[in-house]
Parts: C-alpha cells; sequence; structure tokens
C-alpha cells in the first residue's frame, strides 16, 4: 500500500512557502523534511504521521483520532499520528502540520 495522495498534495499546498523543503518515501509513506528534519508524513492508510514536542503530547491526543505513534508495538516518542477522520477540514490539517513544521525547525540543519 502506498501513501495517500490527496493528503500529500494537501501537505504540500502548506508546505509550500517553507524553504529547506524535500519529500522522502519511506514505510509506504511520504515524508515532508525540513532541512533535513521530518515535520509530517502522509501515511499509507490516509492518516497524517506528526512530529510533536513530546514534552507536552497529553494536549493533543483526541480519543482514537489523534494517538501516539507506534512502530512494532513501541511508541515513539515525539511523533503523534491522526487518523484521516482528524484532517478532513483544511485547518485541523493546516494546524496539525503547523505542530510538526515548529517541531522540524527546533532541530539544526541535517
Amino acid at each position: 500500500m502506498t501513501y495517500d495522495e490527496q493528503l500529500a498534495r494537501r501537505v504540500r499546498e502548506i508546505l509550500a512557502d517553507e524553504s529547506g523543503l524535500s519529500e522522502r518515501k519511506m514505510f509506504g509513506g511520504l515524508g515532508f523534511m525540513l532541512d533535513g528534519n521530518m515535520a509530517v508524513a502522509a501515511g499509507s492508510g490516509g492518516g497524517l504521521m506528526i512530529r510533536a514536542d513530546p514534552s507536552d503530547p497529553d494536549g493533543l491526543i483526541d480519543g482514537d483520532l489523534i494517538v501516539p505513534m507506534e512502530m512494532g508495538g513501541r511508541e515513539m516518542t515525539g511523533w503523534l499520528l491522526a487518523d484521516q477522520r482528524a484532517i478532513t477540514s483544511d485547518e485541523r490539517l493546516r494546524e496539525l502540520v503547523q505542530l510538526g513544521i515548529d517541531r522540524a525547525r527546533s532541530f539544526p540543519p541535517k
């Protein structure tokens, strides 16, 4: 299964003015990198993987719509997964992508 092309297009529109933007296919998804640091990724199930500040994840968790990211049965600190139902509105998608932008920009360029 490949990433959701429509979601990738929506994310590209949001990130269009960001400097240092690149895309990388990985794990069946499409990662959006800012100066080499991943901000968000369009997933194969239509969801959005978001890089977030691990010091305040509880404020972002939203039932089963936004959950801590798990890979291989282990929680990935600093990553959230937004179900496709959580990103139907452009405004909400923009808010979540901005979280990823802010976190990715908090790291030095690679």
